[in-house]
């Protein structure tokens, strides 16, 4: 008898079905319950050690290896999918999300380009997306990780449009002076790993004070930009912040806009945080002049809870977008007469860097469809008031004070019982997050502003309710009291 061929498919297709329905049962059954049990939990030294080791040389047993995940990994899990968990800002993830992308994999299409539904599916997001920001139609776009390689998808294409002479092919030893862009000191980093990544290093970036709110102070700006210009530098380009990952301060984009406009100057947006707020109702005002941008950049793995990793590079201009990427040899040529797998309109690798691409549109796409964008509007309204509700408990008692105007839906504040020196202040604040952490009973992240330590609480959660904020603020208190009566923190 023949030696049956070997395959990476199961040997018995009806055992991996039977274990395939138990994964989804549990996966339900974990997303039902996802708010009880601790938020967090440290990974235990044994754990660490069965996580370690060689690489397998022969087959093992799913079922031994699922039984592993389940002990060893899923309970040690981040925390984000928890009503409690506010730090970092990460979105929660859904179901449908989880669905999406098993069924992606499943399908395991490369959406580099090609005639077939998945390049149409994104394009179809895309599309979604620039409804969401006000972009007018044939704007370009393209689903990436996230938002640092949406942002630098974006400033690649102002370098290569807003330098005045051909980037791309003369490379950036060419500029008539140092190419320079702008943001505020509260920029998120992966701007400046942007900038420094397109080889104008790090002093290519331009850091600008910011005002008493967080906000971009347009003074400094237009100060700055005159003075590079006056010393032989090269500006091209100002990012504003659609809600900035420390305070969630969204800066004067009308303003960023004007300005932009009259310096000839490419406008692009870090919208990782703020820019779906544009969906509700309490935020929408606060992103006007989001629409006239020239590029943005979201995140759809935080506020619209896709699973990770989902974001959206938004380019006005599609010939800039193209240009800035488009690279077709000989083995990538598109057959143009729309007929077989090498034909196609949309080839997103056209648009960004790389060639080999994850279905993750199909997540987005499905995800939308399920719970409509007027319902997304609802979750960050909600949280947005949820940020507020905060407030409320801080203000409520003596021992709490802010550290930063609430902006969006990002609250800044510390424990203060009176009577500590700064530093002191700091270490005990610092010990309170990782007794909240290490406890399981929230996980807040935190900031320094102004030089001074906080808690930072960043409600990007659609399972959240205001009974886990009156349970955060209560246990808060408890073990900040406990810890300020510990003679090692000192006082003044």
């Amino acid at each position: 008898m023949d030696k049956p061929m070997e395959t990476l498919d199961p040997r018995d297709w009806d055992d991996m079905r039977e274990l395939a329905h138990q994964m989804v049962d549990d996966a339900v059954d974990l997303l039902k319950s996802a708010g009880e049990g601790p938020v967090w939990q440290p990974v235990p030294g044994e754990v660490r050690e069965r996580l370690r080791g060689p690489a397998p040389r022969q087959p093992e047993s799913l079922e031994a290896i699922y039984r592993q995940y389940l002990d060893d990994i899923l309970p040690y899990r981040m925390g984000n999918i928890h009503p409690r968990f506010w730090a970092w800002y990460m979105g929660n993830g859904t179901l449908t999300g989880a669905l999406g992308d098993f069924l992606a994999s499943v399908m395991n299409s490369n959406v580099g380009g090609g005639n077939h539904s998945a390049p149409l599916v994104e394009a179809q997001v895309i599309d979604w997306m620039r409804e969401i920001v006000g972009f007018p139609p044939g704007s370009s776009g393209l689903l990436t990780s996230g938002a640092s390689a949406a942002n630098l998808i974006g400033l690649t294409v102002a370098r290569n449009t807003a330098a005045g002479y051909d980037v791309r092919h003369e490379g950036v030893r060419a500029a008539p002076g140092p190419l320079v862009a702008y943001a505020s000191t509260e920029v998120h980093s992966c701007n400046k790993k942007a900038v420094e990544t397109l080889g104008l290093g790090s002093d290519g970036l331009r850091g600008i004070p910011v005002n008493d709110d967080f906000k971009i102070d347009l003074d400094a700006l237009r100060h700055s930009i005159d003075a590079d210009r006056k010393a032989g530098a090269v500006p091209f380009c100002v990012i504003g912040s659609a809600g900035t990952i420390n305070t969630g301060a969204i800066d004067d984009l009308e303003a960023l806009a004007d300005l932009c406009e009259s310096e000839g100057l490419w406008f692009h947006i870090d919208g990782a945080i703020g820019a779906v707020a544009a969906l509700a109702d309490n935020v929408r005002p606060l992103l006007r002049g989001m629409e006239r941008a020239d590029s943005i950049a979201l995140d759809l793995h935080k506020w619209m809870h896709i699973p990770f990793e989902a974001g959206c590079a938004l380019v006005r201009s599609e010939t800039a977008h193209r240009e800035s990427f488009s690279l077709t040899p000989e083995y990538l040529a598109h057959e143009a007469e729309g007929r077989g797998l090498a034909s196609g309109k949309y080839w997103p690798s056209d648009y960004g860097l790389q060639l080999s691409r994850q279905f993750r549109a199909l997540k987005v796409w499905m995800s939308i469809r399920e719970h409509g964008l007027d319902r997304y509007g609802r979750m960050i309204a909600r949280n947005v008031e949820q940020a507020h509700y905060l407030d409320r408990l801080i203000e409520a008692d003596p021992a709490l004070e802010h550290m930063a105007p609430t902006g969006l839906d990002i609250v800044c504040f510390r424990f203060n019982p009176g009577g500590m020196a700064e530093e002191a202040l700091d270490r005990l604040n610092q010990d309170i997050l990782t007794e909240l952490h290490e406890q399981g009973i929230a996980v807040p992240s935190y900031s320094t502003l102004n030089g001074r330590y906080c808690l930072r609480v960043a409600i990007a959660n659609h399972r959240s309710r205001d009974e886990d904020f009156d349970l955060f603020v209560r246990e808060l208190l408890r073990i900040g009291r406990e810890l300020s009566s510990d003679p090692p923190h000192g006082s003044t």
